[in-house]
C-alpha cells in the first residue's frame, strides 16, 4: 500500500479531546518498559525532550518513571497541549518537572539543554517530510548530553487498506467513530520499517537501530 498523508497537526478541540480520554493503556502503557527494554544500561537523568507530546499520556508516564529527570515536551497543536496543561495542574507530582510548550519543528527555537533523552512517540507518521524529525534531532544532538539516548515509537504501515481496517476493527472497534477514522488514517500514513532506515541514512543516523514492536507499531532507538 502507498502512503497516504494525513494532516499535520491536530487543532480540532473535539478531536484533541476524544483522542486524550481514549483508552492507551495497552500501548502507551508498554512504552516505558519498551524503552528500559531497548536501553537497559541508560539512566535516565537530567533533561529530557518529548518531541510532539501531543495531550501528554506517553510524557507524564516517563515522567512518573524516571523521578530524577525532568522534561520538556514540544507539540504544535494548542488545544493538546491545553489538555497537557491541565492535566499537569491536576497532578502537584509533575509541576516542578514537566514543562510544555508550543513549537512546529522545525521552525520552532527548542531549549538548548543537555539532554540526556529525546523521544517522540506518534509524531513521525503524520510528517509530510520525515526528515523534518531526524533534522530536528540531529540538531539537538549538538546541545546534548554525550550518549543522549533517542527513543522513537510510531506505527507502522500495513500492507493494504483492507488490512488496516482489520486493525482497526480489532483494536478500536468501541472507540468513538472519530477515533476509528483517526487510528485508520494514521495507519495508511506510517512509515514502514525499510523506509525509517532510508530516512535515517539520509539524515545521517545510521547509529539508530529500526526494531518491529508487534503488527502495529515500530521503535527508533539508540545514543547521539
Amino acid at each position: 500500500m502507498e502512503r497516504i498523508p494525513e494532516p499535520e497537526l491536530m487543532d480540532d478541540p473535539e478531536q484533541a479531546l476524544a483522542y486524550a480520554q481514549a483508552d492507551f493503556s495497552a500501548t502507551h502503557g508498554a512504552r516505558v518498559d519498551m524503552f528500559r527494554s531497548l536501553m537497559p544500561r541508560h539512566s535516565v537523568s537530567g533533561p529530557v525532550l518529548d518531541l510532539g507530546c501531543g495531550a501528554g499520556d506517553v510524557l507524564f508516564r516517563f515522567a512518573r518513571a524516571f523521578p530524577a529527570a525532568h522534561f520538556v515536551g514540544i507539540d504544535g497543536s494548542r488545544p493538546m497541549l491545553a489538555l497537557a496543561q491541565s492535566a499537569i495542574d491536576a497532578e502537584p507530582a509533575l509541576r516542578d518537572r514537566v514543562r510544555v510548550r508550543y513549537g512546529i519543528i522545525p521552525e520552532c527555537q527548542l531549549p538548548q539543554e543537555p539532554w540526556r533523552l529525546i523521544m517522540s512517540h506518534s509524531l513521525l507518521h503524520q510528517l509530510h517530510r520525515p526528515q523534518v524529525l531526524w533534522q530536528t534531532l540531529a540538531e539537538c544532538a549538538e546541545s546534548a548530553d554525550r550518549g543522549c539516548a533517542v527513543f522513537v515509537a510510531d506505527l507502522r504501515r500495513p500492507a493494504s487498506e483492507l488490512e488496516a481496517r482489520r486493525m482497526v476493527q480489532a483494536i478500536s472497534k468501541d472507540e468513538p467513530e472519530i477515533l476509528q477514522r483517526d487510528f485508520f488514517n494514521s495507519l495508511c500514513a506510517a512509515f514502514t520499517p525499510g523506509e525509517v532506515r532510508a530516512q535515517l541514512a539520509t539524515a545521517g543516523l545510521t547509529q539508530l537501530q529500526v526494531n518491529t514492536q508487534d503488527p502495529f507499531h515500530l521503535s527508533i532507538s539508540g545514543l547521539l
